[in-house]
């Protein structure tokens, strides 16, 4: 007779199972998945943990193991579905022609596809995380990860850079075991499919825990030096990945968060430092002389690092043209094709030209790219090179908006637009619920961090099964629902 498997023990095997989840984030377009094609670029390496950690949660949550089940945005996220569903069944009932040989029903059936991956990173996120001692746990290995991106860039860095390791041998080592060689013009893309994907992954899964962390002076390793060296580290990356995109979206997100929610942090932190420098002006002895030394150095530092990778990327090329762009056009659609963003813009107004054929419910849940092509902009299909390629009789790719609420609106219509921007809503409403408690605000701030930053990473994407926009929502939804739990079950006691 088999015995079955002890709580602890299940529950160990989760947490491994986890941290393995958290690690392996980096990796976006792994190249080892059966069934695939070529064009599928969102391969996230984390799917193979979590394939083995999910049938474990909902074992244990099963078994009364896991306290709650799910917080009530999901009530609003099944809404959402429920209206996809009306629009894939809709669309059936008179498909778009065959492209390239996609059909809708094959269209279809991928992106519910990356809704099902999407909702599982979510649910694990939020199954493993119902008190602050998971959540503590689940940043540590989530900074681990981090780790990863700074050595492979550091790998990436001695080809871009020196003669040590040839382009030829970097590429060969990177096409083992992703889908992307490195980019040509030396921008950084970690274990990232691109730069922007990288820069996306910082904004949206690491700043906001690191961020957070030097404003309220938490720790989430023993040494006092780890947040800040790694917050130094990411913003570094960050520029070195000249994703324009990324890092006008992580400014953005950092303005709306110091004048926002985490005011009061920042004015107690200067207050802070003013008192510091002034106390330290005026020494009383040794030691606090080689205190405010080191502390001065160690700030010099820290901004002539800061200073050398801003100045690195004003003078790439790829950026400048955000500025020397203005002098050579002579129209706003002149100006966006010398940014290297005309591709963008067309697919965007192609989108949008999807939705005005279908404005309630939507051409279906990924079918947005057989119609495209029909709506692309003249410059389009003139002037943009990329699109230019993609149109010849020899290509097979099909678009995609490029975009997450331009691809609602093509895909799911009005309705089902509404009802996602209704889910988000719902989700910052439930992350603010930290924010009332003393003990739980560092977690509260990471939340909205991380959400605002969501929202502007969604501008620039269009997948569902990206786990940036489930983990650490996810994760800091969990430790809300679970710590209003116990408040609640405490009164009640009471």
């Amino acid at each position: 007779m088999v015995r079955p498997l002890s709580p602890e023990v299940l529950a160990r095997v989760s947490r491994v199972l986890w941290a393995a989840v958290l690690v392996t984030l980096p990796v976006t377009s792994f190249r080892y998945f059966p069934f695939l094609g070529e064009t599928t670029q969102v391969r996230p390496l984390a799917l193979y943990p979590l394939a083995l950690l999910f049938p474990i949660l909902l074992l244990r949550r099963l078994r009364g193991e896991i306290r709650f089940a799910l917080p009530g945005s999901w009530v609003v996220w099944a809404a959402f579905l429920l209206a996809a569903l009306l629009s894939s069944a809709l669309g059936a009932l008179d498909p778009p022609i065959e492209l390239r040989g996609g059909v809708y029903a094959e269209r279809v059936v991928r992106a519910w596809v990356t809704v099902v991956i999407g909702s599982l990173f979510f649910v694990s996120a939020i199954w493993m995380n119902q008190d602050e001692e998971q959540v503590r746990f689940s940043a540590r290995w989530l900074l681990i990860g981090l780790c990863l991106h700074f050595l492979w860039s550091l790998v990436q860095a001695l080809s871009f850079y020196t003669s040590l390791l040839p382009r030829s041998v970097l590429r060969e080592w990177q096409t083992s075991f992703l889908m992307r060689a490195p980019i040509k013009n030396r921008r950084f893309s970690g274990l990232a499919f691109e730069p922007a994907w990288l820069a996306g992954q910082l904004l949206t899964l690491y700043l906001p825990w690191l961020t957070a962390a030097l404003l309220t002076r938490t720790r989430l390793f023993r040494s006092r030096w780890v947040e800040p060296a790694l917050l130094v580290g990411a913003v570094v990356l960050l520029l070195l990945t000249y994703s324009r995109g990324g890092i006008f979206s992580s400014l953005a997100t950092g303005l709306l968060f110091v004048v926002g929610p985490a005011r009061t942090e920042v004015v107690q932190r200067w207050r802070e430092g003013v008192a510091w420098l002034r106390s330290q002006g005026r020494p009383a002895g040794g030691g606090s002389i080689r205190r405010f030394v080191l502390g001065g150095l160690m700030i010099v530092t820290l901004m002539a690092i800061l200073t050398g990778a801003v100045f690195v990327v004003v003078q790439k090329p790829y950026v400048q043209a955000l500025f020397s762009a203005w002098q050579r056009a002579d129209t706003l659609e002149e100006y966006i094709i010398q940014n290297y963003a005309g591709g963008r813009a067309a697919y965007l107004w192609a989108a949008l030209g999807v939705y005005g054929e279908h404005p309630w419910l939507g051409a279906g849940l990924g079918a947005s790219g057989l119609t495209m092509y029909h709506h692309l902009p003249d410059f389009g299909m003139t002037t943009v090179f990329d699109i230019a390629r993609q149109l010849a009789p020899d290509s097979q790719a099909i678009p995609n908006p490029k975009s997450m609420p331009a691809r609602l609106l093509a895909e799911t219509g009005l309705i089902g637009f509404s009802l996602f921007a209704a889910f988000y809503l719902s989700l910052l409403a439930e992350v603010r619920a930290l924010l009332r408690s003393e003990r739980l605000r560092f977690f509260g701030l990471v939340g909205i961090f991380a959400w605002i930053a969501v929202i502007f990473y969604n501008l620039a994407q269009d997948s569902l099964a990206t786990p940036n926009l489930w983990i650490n929502l996810g994760i800091l939804l969990g430790l809300a629902k679970g710590s209003l739990s116990s408040s609640t079950a405490t009164k009640e006691t009471l």
